[in-house]
């Protein structure tokens, strides 16, 4: 049913696989609209109650995917790749299920976005997680602002943004971007256990008072989505990500000009 993502279902437990473990888990059109399509699925499916996201191979996801951004033979449509974008946020933020994200490796830019959307964030001590956008000249996506705020404040928040520096799971953990902690190799592992923990709890209270929480901020969710959605249409025009995206693919430092 779908090309780039896992998506299975044992008892009241789904998994989601991002899978394109070739090209770390980046995030392709394709990998956008399927991920907002299996959270629309799960938000229909009251039988579940609790979502794992994990990656396939030796990450979570790099993030978007900047070779398809800028391959001149099948251009990703912008406008079309934030309404995919907008989904998918939204609709994992208010999905009637506990969601959990196991992180390995990295979880950078909208990878990280996704992650930060989901109720629990399992990390292992060594991955590297970035809200890295502004090295290409991009505002985050994917409730990316909306997210840190609710989970750093909204000062700390424009510090992560505006440095868009790598940080370890360990000082994730100490800033509150994290929940769990855990040895490298282990947090599929402990996520499952995690899982397992959550169904043998009063999950349907806990799943309501979810609801109720975010519900309440829905309307907020919905105006960042919208804001991101035209300032990353915007930014895509300007110099600075032109340089940042031949920065990138040439291995060099990019040389901003504000414009």
């Amino acid at each position: 049913m779908y090309q780039t993502i896992e998506l299975k279902k044992d008892d009241r437990i789904a998994t989601l696989t991002l899978n394109r473990p070739n090209s770390m888990n980046a995030m392709d059109d394709v990998m956008m609209k399927e991920l907002a399509d299996a959270f629309e699925e799960l938000n229909g499916d009251r039988a579940i109650q609790v979502l794992l996201i994990k990656g396939a191979g030796r990450t979570f996801s790099a993030g978007g995917d900047i070779k398809k951004m800028i391959d001149p033979e099948s251009p990703m449509d912008m406008g079309a790749v934030m309404q995919h974008i907008t989904r998918l946020a939204k609709t994992l933020y208010l999905l009637p299920q506990i969601t959990i994200a196991a992180i390995h490796g990295s979880a950078a830019g909208l990878g990280f976005s996704l992650a930060l959307g989901c109720d629990v964030l399992v990390a292992e001590e060594d991955s590297k997680l970035a809200m890295n956008f502004i090295g290409i000249g991009l505002v985050p996506d994917g409730g990316g602002h909306f997210f840190l705020k609710e989970r750093i404040g909204t000062t700390n928040a424009k510090k992560m943004i505006w440095g868009g520096e790598v940080i370890d799971g360990k000082t994730a953990k100490a800033a509150g971007l994290v929940d769990e902690l855990v040895p490298s190799g282990h947090s599929e592992e402990a996520a499952t256990q995690l899982a397992h923990g959550l169904l043998r709890s009063p999950i349907t209270a806990m799943i309501a008072s979810k609801r109720i929480l975010h519900e309440s901020k829905r309307t907020e969710l919905e105006h960042v989505l919208q804001l991101e959605s035209e300032s990353q249409v915007a930014m895509r025009n300007t110099t600075d990500h032109l340089e940042g995206i031949r920065a990138f693919v040439e291995k060099r430092h990019p040389q901003f000009t504000g414009n």
